[in-house]
């Protein structure tokens, strides 16, 4: 479960080295849209050596967006040269159902010949009318963690342009939504790539969170604790997820299936929302008390 994935490009090591400071779930190394063609390979020895030499103190999860399927040579090239005992999640970009294969072949075979006890996660990016069409898919492969939203190459892929509003990408939020929580996985939303504009980031993030969406990506630092703090339930549904599951203790001892709280009818899919705040609340060390005031 996530809430903020930052981008780093892997050919800034000032930005690497930074990369454990910063409190973001998780760190996406970019060997991708960061990086000039005539980089690559550099950038690749560089992340591989600080990925080797430097391991992460805290509980955070390792991300790597690798080349696209389409450029075959560098997706291989990042695959055999990277450390990936040492990475949690392949980030995969203009992801369809043939990519995904692929990525999913490749990481078996070198798991087997590095003797790895764990199957490396993948994210697909969603950035294609074809990952839309996919989704479905996409999302039901074991490996997949969690979908990313794409808007910016979306937008291009389908020759529509994106607005502040967002209403362009309505559908596919609503689609990455669906397909995520049918297969109990994350729904990350598309960078806001106005970086100076934190209100607008805090508007964008709570319009995605009222799709359903669970989590944003971020391209800097600076946005990293507004996304916590709208992906995070707050103290008072804290409380009140609390309280409910106290009252469906209680009526469960009594026999109970069904209650009234506040005048409301509380039934299993509430009982089981409220058991989703509580998780989060304690992954995150957001626990408060019964007693606090609201």
């Amino acid at each position: 479960m996530r809430r903020s994935l930052l981008f780093i490009p892997a050919n800034v090591p000032g930005m690497l080295q930074n990369a454990d400071v910063f409190e973001a779930d998780s760190i996406i190394f970019d060997l991708e849209d960061a990086v000039s063609i005539n980089e690559k390979g550099s950038a690749r020895i560089l992340l591989s050596h600080y990925l080797t030499m430097f391991p992460f103190e805290k509980n955070m999860e390792i991300i790597v967006r690798i080349n696209s399927y389409d450029f075959y040579d560098l997706f291989i090239a990042d695959l055999d040269n990277l450390p990936l005992d040492k990475i949690d999640t392949i980030m995969l970009p203009k992801a369809d159902t043939t990519s995904l294969k692929a990525l999913v072949t490749a990481l078996s075979k070198r798991e087997k010949v590095l003797n790895l006890k764990r199957e490396i996660e993948i994210i697909p990016i969603i950035e294609l009318a074809k990952s839309l069409l996919e989704i479905n898919d996409l999302a039901k492969e074991p490996r997949v963690t969690g979908l990313l939203l794409g808007a910016e190459d979306l937008s291009a892929n389908m020759l529509f342009k994106r607005t502040a509003a967002g209403n362009e990408i309505f559908f596919a939020r609503s689609l990455l939504v669906a397909a995520a929580r049918a297969y109990e996985i994350d729904a990350i939303d598309t960078p806001y790539t106005d970086i100076e504009n934190l209100y607008g980031l805090n508007e964008d993030a709570a319009r995605a969170k009222s799709f359903g969406i669970n989590a944003k990506a971020a391209i800097h630092p600076n946005q990293i604790t507004s996304i916590n703090r709208v992906f995070s339930p707050t103290k008072e549904e804290i409380l009140y997820a609390k309280t409910i599951i106290e009252k469906a203790r209680e009526a469960r001892e009594k026999g109970i299936g069904v209650f009234s709280y506040q005048n409301k009818m509380i039934d299993k899919p509430i009982i089981m929302r409220a058991e989703a705040v509580i998780k989060m609340a304690k992954l995150w060390n957001l626990e408060v008390n019964n007693n606090d005031k609201k």
